[in-house]
């Protein structure tokens, strides 16, 4: 493949990615989820008194690197729309797809990085997260982008590209721990770095200079869980599973339904998935499978040092397969130690790139096998058909299947943001009385349900209600209300 052929089905890839992260963005998913309102409101704040956090400790604590940029995309954009939420969320998703090229290609060569990057520009998996304002779809970015620059600083010839990369990818991996509570089962990974590049020169010396850049990037948000410990664990130490009757029986029942939930059951959440259906489209789960597959095989071959064509190197290269197998477990190990909800998309969402890579090389295999021992022009039909139905259905599962079922508006209290729509057509001039009796972790004394209606109305912060005219009350605050004042003025949320 010539670099020009490279580039334009890499660019095509790309127009893909943007095409479905993009497409109906300011109406799909309808709605707004408190959890992603929550994120908003911060924002509002942040951008309003510049007091940027590095962690956001209410609704159960949030990293803050997701709520920082949106405030920082208000400051620019004063937009109070659900989407404005979700922009950052849209190109880190975007990105990611590039980043798991440069991974890919990098590990097992361009055909596979092209294939990896291609499925996950059509993934539902991927797709819908880009499309959520939650700050988890900034992890993988992260990670991919990460472990690309730290093994080209590894392999960099001259030394002062070396450090260069190795600092860049200290600042990104530092960056990400500012994401998602599951990016902290990461470091496991860069330990098998030690036995695969530790002879190439200046290794130690680059390697130091990453865990050191790491270090001083992660360092306010170490600080801050060191002077406020009970932050570091938070919603993690109520779901985990050690709080189970029967911890140890249960982490094996989450592994279990966490590694069936690739190709036969999996998140039953509609605001995560089409509720119950496989993580992964059927024909790129058989891929996946295949990868799997071959690669426990060429990775026994090996250990018996039995002869591997050149061609079987390229594609399944010992490094880069154990890195994904790695990388595959411990993404889904976030998800099997909670026990609520599982199999659960969002804490597995670092599994999504190791199990695309595998999929790319079961096809990439099984293309060149049939190339050689059946038919080139075979080969080639059969993967532009792959192709397009994969991006075919990319397309249909996410806007048609999931987009249109009746579940998904209220999986994203559609209803609030409606009621936020009646309380902005109301006057200025106009006391609003909002009575939240839904139920809820409160966020400053109002149960976080209230959140959607605080940001589509601009009165999260006392300031923004008290010139917006709108009083938050709880069920037992009714007596507040003036009396005679008219009932459409007074709202409900439950």
């Amino acid at each position: 493949m010539s670099k020009t052929q490279r580039n334009i089905f890499l660019i095509g890839i790309l127009i893909i990615a943007i095409f479905l992260r993009f497409y109906h963005f300011t109406t799909t998913p309808p709605g707004l989820y408190p959890d992603e309102a929550m994120d908003g409101n911060n924002a509002v704040e942040v951008a309003e008194t510049n007091h940027f956090q590095v962690f956001y400790p209410e609704d159960n604590g949030r990293e803050g690197l997701y709520v920082n940029i949106i405030a920082v995309i208000l400051k620019v954009w004063p937009v109070y729309q659900p989407w404005i939420i979700r922009l950052p969320a849209a190109v880190a998703g975007v990105l990611t797809v590039w980043g798991l090229y440069l991974l890919v290609a990098e590990l097992f060569g361009n055909g596979p990085g092209l294939l990896a990057a291609f499925l996950l520009a059509t993934s539902f998996w991927g797709v819908i997260f880009s499309r959520i304002g939650f700050r988890a779809i900034l992890a993988p970015l992260a990670l991919v982008f990460t472990l690309w620059l730290l093994i080209k600083a590894f392999r960099a010839a001259r030394s002062r590209a070396g450090f260069i990369l190795a600092a860049l990818a200290g600042i990104v991996y530092g960056l990400g721990f500012y994401t998602y509570i599951a990016y902290r089962v990461t470091p496991i990974l860069f330990l098998l770095f030690i036995p695969f590049f530790y002879k190439l020169t200046g290794f130690w010396k680059r390697t130091a200079l990453f865990i050191i850049v790491t270090f001083i990037v992660a360092a306010p948000l170490g600080w801050y869980f060191a002077t406020v410990p009970g932050s570091f664990f938070g919603r993690t130490a109520e779901i985990s599973v050690t709080s189970a009757a029967n911890p140890i029986h249960d982490l094996v029942v989450n592994i279990a339904k966490e590694a069936l939930m690739f190709n036969y059951h999996g998140d039953y959440n509609w605001r995560q998935n089409v509720s119950g259906a496989p993580e992964l489209f059927w024909p790129v789960g058989i891929l996946f499978l295949l990868g799997i597959v071959l690669s426990i095989y060429f990775i026994i071959k090996r250990a018996r040092k039995k002869y591997i064509t050149a061609e079987n190197e390229k594609v399944f290269p010992q490094f880069g397969i154990l890195l994904t197998f790695t990388w595959l477990i411990f993404g889904i190990l976030p998800a099997a130690a909670s026990d609520e909800g599982i199999p659960h998309a969002l804490r597995s969402i670092l599994a999504l790139a190791p199990a695309l890579i595998f999929a790319a090389q079961g096809g990439v295999w099984l293309y060149r096998i049939i190339k050689k021992h059946w038919n080139p022009a075979w080969a080639k039909s059969l993967a532009i058909i792959f192709i397009v139905i994969v991006a075919d259905w990319g397309y249909y599962d996410y806007f048609v299947v999931w987009a249109q079922n009746p579940n998904v508006p209220g999986a994203f209290s559609a209803n609030y943001v409606t009621l936020g729509q009646e309380i902005n057509a109301l006057p200025g001039s106009t006391p609003k009385y909002v009575v939240v009796n839904a139920g809820g972790v409160p966020v400053r004394g109002i149960p976080t349900p209230a959140e959607t209606t605080m940001f589509i109305t601009h009165s999260f912060t006392t300031s923004d209600a008290g010139a917006a005219n709108i009083h938050y009350l709880l069920p037992n605050q009714t007596n507040k209300i003036p009396a005679g004042t008219p009932s459409v003025d007074v709202f409900d949320i439950n």
